[in-house]
């Protein structure tokens, strides 16, 4: 039998009509322990089915350490019907009640060591289409707080500027980077809109297209990525950490299998792999 915890919604930011991001910290007790990477599972009674509790998984954006919440950024499904959760989760306000479970999932969670046993000292490349983002803020903040001097880098993929949830406390973690320097945090961060000529994103001067986009090479070889990085990317050098919609990841492993590079799921005799990822449609 499923046990119900609950927890108050204790912060609501509407970013746009159909994204939110909300904070919620345990009733009975302090926020549970869980890895980056991780989702949790939320819940609350629909009164157009009776009460049932409907229950769905999100992903983690805050980290760890931070005990004082838990936060999410969650997109309002509309298509092909209501989301039987988002459309409720919408209306939440400051203050109310919802149920959890426990945090949970191994998708995403960040490799530490290689099939030899020794450490996982790879760069560590994350890619997040939409709010597929969320783990990543994790993993930034994660490695930040515990003083990692492995690379990171967080690539993050929107049709629209403001839908970028995190782009300021991202911005600002790559900031923290310039000034310490790479030998003390070495983190970067960069996105993509995919509908540059629309209106609403003339301001926007960055990559576009699709987030995978950083993957294909240019005339002269290399891509995005690996300008940004200066050298190539090889299964020696790099993990990747991908979440998204199904045709991110696919997009995504078209730059990265003809290199050779592998899903866990598909995993060498030996164990390696270069890639994690973790799908919500």
């Amino acid at each position: 039998m499923v046990v119900d915890n609950k927890a108050t919604v204790t912060y609501v930011q509407l970013l746009k009509e159909d994204l939110v991001i909300i904070r919620l910290v345990p009733k009975d007790g302090p926020v549970p322990d869980f890895e980056a990477g991780q989702f949790i599972t939320l819940g609350l009674p629909n009164p157009v089915e009776g009460g049932k509790i409907v229950r769905r998984a999100y992903s983690i954006a805050s980290h760890p350490e931070n005990k004082e919440y838990i936060e999410l950024v969650i997109r309002w499904v509309k298509k092909p019907l209501p989301g039987r959760l988002t459309t409720q989760l919408f209306n939440i306000k400051e203050g109310d009640e919802i149920l959890w479970l426990k945090p949970s999932g191994k998708a995403l969670t960040i490799n530490e060591t290689l099939p030899d046993g020794s450490p996982d000292k790879r760069r560590i490349v994350c890619i997040g289409g939409g709010t597929g983002i969320a783990p990543f803020v994790s993993f930034a903040q994660h490695f930040h707080a515990k003083n990692d001097k492995r690379e990171i880098i967080v690539l993050q993929g929107a049709s629209y500027v403001d839908e970028l949830s995190y782009k300021d406390l991202l911005t600002g973690l790559e900031n923290d980077s310039i000034t310490k320097g790479r030998d003390k945090w070495n983190f970067r961060y960069r996105a993509a809109i995919s509908r540059p000529q629309e209106w609403f994103n003339r301001s926007w001067g960055g990559q576009t297209g699709r987030v995978e986009t950083f993957l294909r090479p240019r005339e002269g070889g290399l891509s995005p990525l690996e300008e940004l990085i200066g050298e190539k990317i090889t299964r020696e050098n790099t993990i990747f950490y991908v979440c998204g919609w199904q045709g991110t990841i696919d997009g995504v492993m078209d730059f990265l299998n003809p290199s050779g590079m592998v899903t866990e799921h598909e995993k060498r005799g030996d164990g390696s792999f270069e890639v994690k990822y973790e799908s919500y449609g």
